[in-house]
Formats: C-alpha cells, structure tokens, sequence
C-alpha cells in the first residue's frame, strides 16, 4: 500500500508541474510584443519635424507629439502594447502634421517676401519710366 501512495503523490506532483509548466508557457506566449517599429518610426518622425524647424512654426503639433510618445512609452513600461502602437502612431501622425504646417508656413514666407520683391521691382520700374 505505501507503494501505491508514493505512486500517486509522484503522479500528482508530475502532473501539477505540467500544468503549472503549460499555463507559463501559454502565458509568455500571448503576452504582446512593444511596438517596436511604430516607437521607432514616431520618434524618427518627431526628430525629422525638429530638423524642420517645426519648433518655431507648429510648436504645438510638436509637443502634441512628443506627449503622444512619452505616454506611449508609459504604456509599453505598463505592457498596455495595443494602446502603446496606438499612442506612438498617434506620435506620427502629430509629428507630420507639425512638418506640414512648417513646410506651409515656410512656403508662405517666400511667397510673402516674393510679393515684396516684386513691389519694389514695380515701384523701381516707375521711377525708370517717370525718368525717361
């Protein structure tokens, strides 16, 4: 009889590291990977908008950003993963907003001082004209 007792205590023991052993292993496996590409593309983004000047030009759309970033680095601290893509996309997003509205702003600037090259090219053709 104590025989079979040893049998089953070993046999339960061996069964309950199984099932403690798969119930880990299921637990690894679903846990998500961080978004690694999408935190890499947001903050490649935010520093290309940086090199754009977007800081004097769209200096909210870049803290929009930037704030999107740091809370998506929280969540990958906190293994939130799906709102850490989301929040680094969101990153993106801002960060390319901030580079259009630089790129807009610049382009008006040109036109502005374009306008005023072209009005004293007027006003200097008049005087030619008056003088002839």
């Amino acid at each position: 009889m104590k025989l079979s007792l040893a049998g089953n205590v070993n046999h339960r023991n061996s069964l309950f590291f199984t099932l403690a052993l798969t119930t880990l292993l299921i637990a690894c496996a679903s846990a998500p990977l961080p978004p690694t590409e999408s935190m890499n593309v947001a903050r490649d983004t935010i520093a290309r908008a940086e090199q754009a000047d977007a800081r004097q030009y769209a200096g909210a759309e870049l803290e929009e950003a930037r704030a999107q970033l740091v809370m998506a680095e929280k969540a990958v601290a906190e293994e939130s993963m799906t709102k850490a893509d989301q929040l680094a996309k969101q990153a993106s997003v801002a960060a390319r907003l901030a580079m259009a509205r630089t790129e807009a702003a610049k382009a008006a600037e040109i036109n502005r001082e374009m306008g005023r090259g072209a009005d004293a090219l007027d006003v200097e053709m008049g005087r030619q004209g008056e003088h002839k």
